[in-house]
């Protein structure tokens, strides 16, 4: 047995965002970019090392939103179609940077890489989804999913009805794609309100995670801290967030990826260059946007004056962070397994798109730590928590606290002075959905049958937790604000329409078409 465990977990999520009206839409981009950035590349790293024989152990959640985002036809074609763009790009790059032989270094990477990407997913015929079910299946990976649209639970507990919808449709359309059930599920900003396991039971979920204080602050001390979880009364386990081992990559000051030789996100040729050159590969109205072409390295308090990016240092660093946060992990395992019965558990969830996306060399560095942890040590292993709890049943019973992983560990994120206002619209929303569900239980109608279930869709799209961090960060707020909108509305003249008994078949039809998320909801679980 070794002296501890080592548990990552990679949350990939994205909001909903699928605008067959508008292709030019530039929060589709958000899809494009995690996938050339993040999905893709991940995907290659579990291959490389399935192939090599390295035997990883890696928690994968991928939210119902990106399933269903993977999975689209529409989405997958113009994901191609960007692909086809960015290596149409790097070809005009090559020729661009001929004189400048250290651009034209990087130039070449960003060509091969795009070849590479484009390579796997013709390979998995653009389906991303079956890709991560065959690694599940040979072994690697433990695929889970998360709530159905991502909501806060903590501040939607007046609604039962609406958090259990939200759980049995998440773990059904896992289910479709995944051929089993999930095993553990991700609460959406690892909001955990007591009660909500309850919901996870009823449909065969072993475990889910919280930060750490919502362990630390239990209705009863943790004999264990957050190195061993917990059991809800219910039998579902709670794993709690490792601060330690998650700060060594989250830290502003301290982390990895704040290296001065690393890749730097924000430079990107998109903003650097002229409009007439660089016209055809960014917005048709000439909106500045990320291609992806980043030729800088991150270059410690220098804005502009930057370092050329260069790889192979680059390289050598994540070679470098890996073995620390390995040694790091020992010595941790070490000193806490002299106080336990049991050898520790060290869970570090991050969310997926920090991996490749925002930190360029994030695969190369967990492609690193399993290698180093299969050939260089055998303090830790790593483990899914699925694996943890069949080796060990026996764990403490308490119930977690109220807690969040977002901004001061509670609810601040989601509701504030910039966000409070759509909470009334939420909740209002939500028990008429309920209303709904109980009036119509037996509908045969078809046209009302499906106007109940473009309801729970467009209520599930309101109660995104998405929309209330974008109005909170101040990003994208005129888009988080109107698709916010936009749900509501549509939800409200359904109900109008569904009351007075006289739907507007060519209204539902074009909402549906647009808004085609859970293909198979049950509306009827609102009426429970």
């Amino acid at each position: 047995m070794p002296t501890g465990y080592f548990a990552l977990v990679l949350h990939a999520h994205l909001p909903f965002v699928r605008h067959p009206e508008d292709p030019t839409v530039m929060e589709e981009q958000w899809l494009y970019e995690a996938i050339s950035g993040t999905y893709l590349p991940l995907i290659q790293i579990f291959e490389g090392m399935q192939a090599d024989g390295v035997p990883y152990r890696c928690t994968v959640s991928l939210s119902a939103p990106l399933i269903t985002m993977l999975t689209d036809d529409l989405l997958k074609t113009r994901y191609a179609d960007h692909l086809d763009d960015l290596i149409l790009l790097a070809e005009k790059e090559l020729e661009r940077t001929k004189p400048e032989p250290q651009y034209h270094r990087l130039a070449e990477m960003y060509h091969n890489r795009f070849l590479s990407l484009r390579h796997t997913w013709r390979c998995h015929e653009g389906n991303l989804v079956s890709a991560f079910r065959r690694l599940q299946d040979a072994g690697g990976l433990e695929v889970i999913t998360s709530t159905a649209t991502h909501a806060f639970f903590p501040l939607m507990d007046r609604n039962w009805a609406a958090l259990r919808a939200q759980v049995h449709t998440a773990a059904d359309l896992y289910e479709k794609h995944f051929g089993r059930r999930t095993a553990g599920m991700w609460l959406g900003e690892c909001g955990y309100v007591p009660g909500v396991d309850e919901l996870l039971r009823e449909v065969a979920i072993r475990y889910f995670f919280v930060d750490s204080h919502a362990i630390l602050y239990a209705d009863r001390r943790p004999v264990y801290g957050v190195y061993a979880p917990i059991y809800c009364a219910t039998g579902v386990a709670a794993f709690g967030r490792d601060t330690e081992s998650s700060e060594q990559v989250w830290s502003a000051k301290h982390g990895y990826p704040g290296d001065p030789h690393y890749r730097d996100f924000y430079r990107d040729i998109g903003f650097d260059l002229p409009l007439d050159y660089i016209g055809p590969h960014i917005h048709p109205e000439g909106h500045r946007m990320y291609t992806g072409f980043k030729y800088h390295a991150i270059t410690h308090d220098k804005l502009h004056d930057k370092w050329v990016y260069d790889p192979d240092a680059a390289r050598g660093k994540a070679g470098l962070h890996a073995s620390h946060f390995r040694g790091n992990m020992e010595k941790q395992a070490q000193r806490l397994a002299a106080g336990m019965d049991r050898p520790p558990i060290i869970v570090s969830p991050y969310d997926a798109e920090l991996y490749g996306h925002w930190w360029y060399e994030g695969p190369i560095f967990l492609s690193d730590v399993y290698r180093q942890l299969h050939f260089d040590q055998s303090v830790i292993q790593p483990i899914t928590p699925s694996e943890y709890l069949d080796r060990h049943p026996t764990n403490q019973l308490a119930t977690p606290g109220t807690s969040s992983w977002g901004l001061k560990g509670y609810g601040e994120q989601w509701v504030n002075e910039s966000n409070a206002w759509t909470w009334r619209h939420i909740h209002a929303a939500g028990e008429r959905m309920v209303e709904l569900a109980r009036r119509h239980w037996g509908a045969t109608n078809p046209v009302v049958v499906r106007a109940l279930k473009q309801a729970a869709r467009e209520l599930m799209l309101a109660q995104a937790s998405d929309w209330t961090f974008i109005m909170a960060t101040g990003t994208t707020v005129p888009y988080a604000t109107r698709r916010f909108n936009e749900h509501i509305v549509r939800f409200t003249r359904l109900y109008e329409d569904l009351t007075k008994g006289a739907v507007d078949e060519p209204y539902l039809a074009s909402i549906e078409a647009q808004d085609n998320i859970f293909p198979d909801i049950d509306y009827r679980i609102y009426a429970t």
